[in-house]
């Protein structure tokens, strides 16, 4: 049964291929209306979480569908950022594949028993990252925002790799000395 945390990401899911259309049209508005949609995809993201706990809806679909929605959103709106050359794709490589062996190492932990939850640095670098891509699009019109543009994405390229290395010394750690409660 599809209840309203499921609903929104998939929602999310939905916004992803109409929010790289829309940035890489490359008009006037293009930006901003790019923006616009990204600011509605991130929301559903708080929101489907909040709800699921505030309500008790917490299914194995939403628990799949999360993550794969997150990853799917940062993917595509970095992906169009490096087309519309606003970001190094050196980087944009550091931040896919940090998602990409995080994703594998938690899955290769989940089928040995042991379930490694999000963590604190983790949850940081999603919304430095969501910073980087909100200044960076915006800086397209308001100039200003340029340089906390490019300071927040080298924050975010530290914290991805932070973040990174700290998921893969949990795996270890918890390889060696058995299953880590969900923090």
């Amino acid at each position: 049964m599809l209840n309203l945390p499921n609903a929104l990401t998939l929602l999310r899911i939905f916004l992803v291929p109409l929010l790289v259309v829309v940035l890489l049209t490359r008009t006037n508005l293009s930006v901003v209306a790019g923006a616009a949609i990204f600011g509605v995809a991130v929301a559903t993201d708080y929101l489907d979480g909040y709800l699921a706990r505030r309500r008790n809806q917490v299914t194995r679909l939403g628990i799949l569908l999360d993550p794969v929605a997150d990853k799917l959103l940062m993917a595509a709106a970095f992906l169009s950022l490096v087309e519309m050359n606003l970001v190094p794709a050196w980087m944009v490589t550091i931040i896919l594949g940090r998602e990409i062996a995080v994703t594998g190492l938690r899955n290769v932990a989940l089928g040995r028993g042991v379930l490694i939850g999000a963590s604190g640095l983790g949850k940081s670098k999603m919304v430095a990252q969501v910073v980087v891509v909100f200044a960076l699009l915006l800086s397209q019109h308001f100039s200003f925002l340029l340089p906390l543009a490019r300071v927040s994405l080298w924050v975010a390229v530290l914290l991805t790799l932070a973040s990174g290395a700290d998921y893969f010394w949990r795996f270890f750690r918890s390889d060696s000395t058995g299953p880590e409660p969900n923090e």
